[in-house]
């Protein structure tokens, strides 16, 4: 795939490979520019079902910010990015996903109004958060935590402000927000205790 090679050269970034990003940006910038109204971008597990809980919710949210007027972007793939599009299309709002060529998945699934398929992550992820005024995130994997955290340094460093991240599944990430929030109880007890000397 594209991303191995890049990373795979010893010679750096030759032109090509900068040209084809370059190009890749230029095609989901014009994608995004496509979107007319105010937009979420909504994350979650590839891999549940159509039965699942977790597809029926998804598919909630995605109809309710349709009905208010806002576009939903995903990953375009199926499980929870299937479910919040169908929602979407079911409610008349507009459906966007943004795919990426994997070796052994995904394909999009069939209720996009908007679609493109990047071949690069990183140009995939500047296209979830340029358009949207925030995220929603289902339980999921790796991609589904990059998507989260990519968010969560962008506003820790003040480049993406007024940006809500919403996580569903209160047992699912318990333990990852207790992790994450540690070093900021630890460091405001610490700073508690200086106070009371």
């Amino acid at each position: 795939m594209h991303d191995e090679e890049l990373l795979r050269s010893h010679q750096g970034a030759l032109p090509e490979n900068v040209l084809s990003i370059a190009r890749e940006f230029w095609a989901g910038f014009a994608a995004v520019d496509r979107i007319d109204r105010p937009a979420v971008s909504i994350f979650g597990s590839a891999r549940i079902q159509p039965d699942s809980r977790a597809y029926a919710a998804a598919r909630k949210v995605g109809r309710r910010f349709a009905k208010h007027g806002w576009a939903v972007i995903t990953g375009g793939g199926p499980g929870v990015m299937e479910a919040a599009n169908r929602g979407a299309k079911e409610a008349g709002g507009l459906s966007v996903g943004f795919n990426i060529e994997l070796p052994h998945e995904q394909g999009s699934n069939p209720y996009l109004d908007i679609s493109y398929t990047f071949k690069h992550f990183y140009a995939r992820k500047v296209c979830f958060v340029k358009p949207a005024e925030g995220f929603v995130i289902f339980p999921g994997g790796f991609g589904t935590l990059d998507e989260l955290f990519e968010a969560l340094t962008l506003i820790q460093t003040g480049k993406a402000q007024n940006f809500p991240v919403v996580l569903i599944g209160i047992d699912y990430w318990e333990e990852m927000i207790s992790w994450v929030c540690y070093e900021e109880r630890t460091e405001f007890r610490t700073e508690e205790k200086a106070d009371a000397r």
